[in-house]
């Protein structure tokens, strides 16, 4: 599989194109407007001067690639997937899919016309930890609430004082996520808090389709330097988490121990606890890259995979967004589509 990729900036250069030189393919050609940050990357990854283009356009019309990914901006995002999907080639791109919903729609409708695949950079349902939490929460009998904290600092952030950049290159994570957690939301409500130029909170209330609310906290005024993320889904006696990214933690209904001099952990009913071994070198995928990237290649080779984040998926993370941020506008609640 011949991959072209438009965008080598520090994302796609440390997160994504080391995780897809892991897998069968060739980089075969590759695009950025910076020429020394082309050099770089194009020298890492064996790709050939002549197949280094400063012109993500040119990169579509050479040829000689069977599918593009990119990481660039919102707006180029849903150009230049539609682009690439017009010239017949399926589409991997980095989160988000557009400005908005209309622009994740219009993309959703290039892939329809030309029946390729695009894949969206979702790669929190593909983490490790999240992965097995997920399988839990969906066997729960009912999962009645769902809880998280997903932080980060100001330092992207400080210049951006409408904070598109976060909406849209961060709370999105969340809003593909914690559909996979509870099933469709109904109604979201948002309120936010300024508490200094940069610093900004959000609280996100969801009432879902199947009944269960949620709780999502997310804000810009954290160290990065310390755990960011944890969530929790709480079913009938049951409940699953996962704090910073890869501890995964099980509760059930346990019988009290403090009267039973024989007391021991029952498999079935005490909580149960998993993290990976982080002294393995390469064969954990803590963010999700790995993972995402390789089941946008099976998509590709015509095998079937439901857990990948299509543009379906794009839309309606963008749905969600656009409802969260008219939410946190007007001070209403927003019912969204469907």
């Amino acid at each position: 599989m011949r991959i072209g990729w438009i965008g080598c900036g520090r994302h796609a250069g440390e997160m994504l194109l080391p995780q897809l030189a892991r897998l069968d393919v060739e980089i075969a050609a590759l695009c950025d407007i910076d020429a020394e940050r082309l050099s770089t990357i194009g020298r890492r990854h064996g790709v050939p001067e002549a197949r280094r283009f400063a012109d993500p356009m040119r990169l579509l019309d050479a040829g000689g690639i069977d599918a593009v990914g990119m990481a660039v901006g919102p707006l180029q995002h849903r150009d230049l997937a539609i682009a690439a999907l017009g010239r017949g080639l399926p589409v991997f791109m980095e989160k988000p899919p557009g400005r908005n919903a209309e622009d994740a729609r219009a993309i959703a409708a290039a892939a329809a016309r030309a029946g390729k695949p695009v894949v969206v950079g979702f790669m929190k349902r593909f983490s490790t930890a999240n992965r097995i939490a997920i399988n839990h929460a969906r066997g729960f009998g009912a999962r009645a609430s769902f809880l998280g904290e997903y932080m980060t600092a100001p330092t992207y952030f400080e210049r951006d004082p409408d904070y598109t950049g976060f909406y849209l290159h961060h709370c999105v994570h969340y809003l593909d996520l914690v559909p996979r957690l509870m099933g469709k939301p109904a109604e979201i409500r948002a309120r936010r808090h300024e508490l200094a130029p940069g610093k900004l909170l959000l609280h996100v209330d969801f009432a879902f389709a199947g009944g269960g609310l949620g709780t999502l906290v997310m804000g810009t005024h954290q160290s990065r330097a310390t755990p960011m993320e944890w969530w929790q889904v709480m079913g009938d006696h049951e409940r699953v988490e996962v704090r910073n990214v890869h501890e995964v933690r099980l509760y059930r209904a346990p019988g009290f121990k403090v009267d039973d001099p024989a007391a021991r952990l029952v498999e079935g009913e005490d909580a149960m606890a998993w993290e990976p071994n982080l002294t393995v070198a390469a064969n954990e995928d803590h963010k999700g890259y790995h993972a995402i990237l390789a089941a946008w290649l099976d998509l590709l080779a015509g095998r079937p995979r439901p857990d990948c984040p299509t543009i379906a998926d794009g839309v309606a993370a963008m749905e969600v967004l656009d409802a969260m941020l008219r939410s946190a506008e007007t001070g209403e609640a927003v019912r969204l589509p469907g």
